[in-house]
């Protein structure tokens, strides 16, 4: 069942309210910090470090920006985010979020699905196919792999974020590999935090070879069980244009675009 238009506009100022103006740090020793209109996300290397949320307009949002840029590089973060939706104010911010150097990323769908009715999506694997949870550096180390192999590049600093969430808060982390055979075809995780009503899924990439199968459905159903028992109301994903149509199948939402502009240093 999709959700409907005038609960989707519910259902965004929830979330905004609970995963962004609310948020929470991804791991130790990582801080969350609201600066006058801004909520941003702190970590010391390599973790990741972020503006998640503003309440800007056309009077406020040039000095705002010069201001995190300031902050950020003042800690010496080689890199940071401006993670921007397209309903943020004021409209133009993206104009002038690349103006002061910041370089946009591939847009992604904020999507959002019930897990009430997720939950009861099949779970029976592809042939061959079996699923293994993920609770150590060994697990991790097969899901960096499958997602070099299906993503084309290596995340070193997604490897340490998953390690640190598992040994550190294994509450909020929920990781899992299909496997076919020894081999690793597929991963994905959620990310959730005790008393929030939603949780993030993210990854869920598949090797070449394997996808078509039904596999990435998989993921998603066995992630919305385990919500349903965590007493979750809500599945998240930020959907590349591979999924999006996946998911709007399952049932998920839309609820914005957000597009993840980067500050290096190096934007001419």
């Amino acid at each position: 069942m999709t959700i409907d238009l005038d609960e989707l506009l519910k259902v965004r100022a929830r979330f905004d309210a609970e995963a962004r103006e609310g948020a929470q740090a991804d791991a130790p020793p990582a801080s969350v910090e609201r600066a006058g209109a801004v909520v941003r996300h702190v970590a010391p290397e390599p973790g990741w470090n972020s503006v998640l949320w503003s309440d800007l307009d056309e009077g406020t949002a040039d000095a705002e920006i010069a201001a995190q840029v300031a902050f950020f590089t003042g800690r010496g973060c080689p890199e940071f985010e401006w993670k921007l939706y397209d309903y943020d104010r004021p409209a133009d911010l993206g104009d002038r979020l690349r103006a002061a150097g910041f370089v946009p990323e591939p847009p992604e769908t904020l999507m959002v699905g019930l897990v009430s009715e997720l939950a009861k999506l099949p779970v029976e694997p592809p042939e061959g196919i079996t699923l293994r949870v993920v609770t150590d550096e060994a697990g991790v180390d097969l899901m960096m792999r499958v997602h070099t192999g299906a993503f084309g590049r290596e995340r070193p600093r997604l490897r340490e974020q998953v390690l640190g969430k598992l040994r550190e808060e294994p509450e909020t982390i929920a990781a899992v590999l299909a496997m076919a055979g020894d081999t690793p075809v597929s991963a994905a995780r959620m990310e959730m935090q005790p008393g929030l009503a939603f949780a993030g899924l993210w990854g869920g990439g598949t090797i070449p070879e394997w996808r078509g199968r039904g596999i990435y459905r998989l993921l998603v159903a066995h992630r919305a069980r385990l919500a349903a028992e965590l007493g979750i109301d809500y599945l998240q994903v930020d959907a590349s244009d591979d999924s999006r149509p996946i998911l709007e199948r399952l049932g998920f939402g839309v609820l914005g675009v957000t597009v993840p502009y980067m500050w290096t240093g190096n934007a001419s």
